[in-house]
Order: C-alpha cells, then structure tokens, then sequence
C-alpha cells in the first residue's frame, strides 16, 4: 500500500485515567510521575488495559494502517523504559536543564546501566492481540536518554550512551520476537543538542539497531507543541541521519512548514511525514493533508512515505486527536488514489 498511515507513538489517555491538568503544567516526567493517574494503584493496570483497547479500536475507525498502543500506559515517552534500568539511583534525583531552558528532576547514574528484564513486551503482546493490522512500538532511543539522566558514574555522556543502546538493542530483540513489525526509537534531542549529536549520536543509535530482526524507525521532532511553541526554520540534526541504519525516519513537516527539500538527502530512506499540526486545535480537511504529503514528493519517492502526526497526540483533547487523526486517514487516501 502507498502511504500507510500511523501515529508516531502516543494518543491522548482519557481524562478519567489520567490528570491531564497536571500532565501538561509539567515537562514530560525523567523520573517516575505517579502521582499524575486517578486510578488506586490496584486497579490501575486493569484501567491501562481498557483505555488502551479504546486507543487501539479509535486508530482502527479513524481508518490507521500501522497501530501502537497509544502509549497509554507511560506517565512520558521515555520514562516507562529508561527507569526500569538497572545504574540508577531513583530516590534522589539528578537534574538536567530542558531544550526549552528549565530544570527537571532526573534519574542519577550511580552504576552500570543495564537491562534488567523485558520492559515493554507484554504492552507489545497485549497491542498485537487485538489488531490484526501491522503493530509499532516505541522505546526512547539511547542518545535522548544519556542527556535525560545526570552521569555520575561513567567518564562520559558517550560511555552512557552505548550501554542504553545495549539495554535498547536486547528490548527490541524481545519486541520483534514477540510480534512487533516496526520497533520505532524516539530521539528528540538529535534535534536539541546537535552537536553532542555530531559526535555519538548516530553511533549509538546504529549500535541500538544492529541485528535488528524486523523494520526499525527513528523519530527527530522540535518538541510536543504544548510544550515548545516556537519552531526553527529547519532541522539541526537531520542530513546526518543519512549514516543511519534505521529503515525509516519520523520527521515534523506542518506546524514547522519545514522546507521539505531537504529530504532529498535522505534519498533511498522511508520518510515518515509529519502532516498534523498539533499546535493548532482546528481539525484539518483531507484537502490540507493531501497537499502536506505532496510537498514531500519531489524528495521522496512515494513507495517510501509514511503518513504520520508531526508529533506524539498525548496533550490533545481527545475529540480533536480523533478527528484529526481521521483527516489523516482521508487525506492519505486521497493522494494514494492521485497515484493508483
């Protein structure tokens, strides 16, 4: 099929499972941030299950091809994964300054960071048990999670880096042996620190994807709109993704208006096209969908475009992350009909 479509990772959580108020007065939490569910504890991993059987079965009417979990279990993208780590001290916390210059609480790297045991499998299990269409998951990618963590125990940010991407590398073993067809990492802060990028990033992502037994992907964004208002011009870190042995690539393209001749860079890699805009509550026509995925064309050959959200839909209220997430579908089908 031309132009797939598929979220990046995350759906909004129902506000009955969720403070949403309080999710969205903070950053998305490095630590662990219970206190954001409404649920008691004893009940809350029934109460994931069901919201995110709704979060699947919502992607399906909207007309989705490729289906994730929504993320509905996780209090951020990252934290689920990089706090189940063994090196960290969770209880007295580290702090690292936000691309958007605020101070946040951190895991502290107090030993060697390691897999314990699987993290994410049985959210994978539970996703594919009930969709029969193509599954992705995500996991934060090895170079974001070294700069979301205060090192105090390795001689440099790098070292830390290529353990995550170890821990990384073992869970997307587990992942694709239990189902998943695409195994995404999400890797922000490519984008954030371009230059501590320059000099491991891609290293460390390439480490966390060698051997990878299914389609593996990485997401580069400027940051959740509800978070980061302002866009830059252009990527920072994007042309060196070349170099990287990932089969696709997640890139924001609306509320940006990213000029997409840059693409023609990445020439030979599967572009997943960010055509939402997230920063704006109107929901947009399949028209204005249409017309975002044809700008990508001239640089990107159309068997390799993925239509996707410019970003994870976890702050948007959740009638207008349905209706886009439809407009999405029909705008996708719209440009693929152009070319049948």
């Amino acid at each position: 099929m031309l132009f797939p479509t598929t979220l990046v990772g995350s759906y909004c959580q129902p506000d009955w499972l969720i403070d949403r108020e309080k999710l969205k007065g903070q950053f998305p939490p490095r630590t662990r941030a219970k206190e954001l569910w409404r649920i008691p504890e004893h009940l809350l991993s029934e109460a994931q299950d069901d919201a995110t059987r709704v979060a699947i079965r919502e992607q399906e009417e909207a007309g989705l091809d490729i289906i994730t979990d929504g993320e509905i279990r996780r209090e951020s993208y990252s934290n689920r994964f990089a706090t189940a780590l063994d090196g960290l001290d969770l209880d007295n916390y580290g702090t690292v300054i936000t691309r958007s210059g605020s101070p946040v609480p951190v895991p502290r790297i107090v030993g060697p960071v390691a897999r314990k045991h699987p993290v994410e499998v049985e959210d994978l299990k539970f996703l594919r048990a009930y969709t029969d269409r193509k599954v992705k998951i995500t996991l934060p990618g090895p170079f974001t999670m070294s700069l979301q963590a205060q090192n105090d125990y390795y001689g440099s940010t790098a070292e830390l880096a290529m353990d995550y991407a170890q821990a990384v590398k073992e869970e997307m073993a587990d992942l694709f042996a239990a189902g998943a067809d695409i195994v995404q990492l999400d890797e922000p802060w490519l984008q954030a620190k371009p230059d501590i990028a320059n000099d491991y990033g891609i290293e460390a992502i390439n480490k966390a994807l060698e051997g990878a037994a299914g389609t593996t992907a990485v997401h580069i964004c400027f940051g959740y709109a509800a978070m980061t208002k302002k866009r830059p011009e252009g990527y920072s870190f994007l042309p060196q993704m070349k170099a990287c042995t990932c089969d696709q690539i997640s890139i924001e393209t609306a509320q940006s208006s990213l000029d997409t001749s840059v693409l023609e860079e990445l020439r030979g890699k599967t572009i997943m096209v960010g055509v939402l805009d997230l920063s704006d509550m109107t929901v947009e026509t399949p028209e204005i969908i249409a017309e975002r995925i044809r700008r990508a064309l001239p640089y990107v050959d159309a068997d390799k475009v993925v239509v996707a959200p410019d970003c994870g839909l976890k702050y948007l209220p959740r009638n207008v992350a349905f209706g886009k997430m439809k407009a999405m579908a029909d705008g996708a089908a719209i440009v693929r009909a152009e070319h049948a």
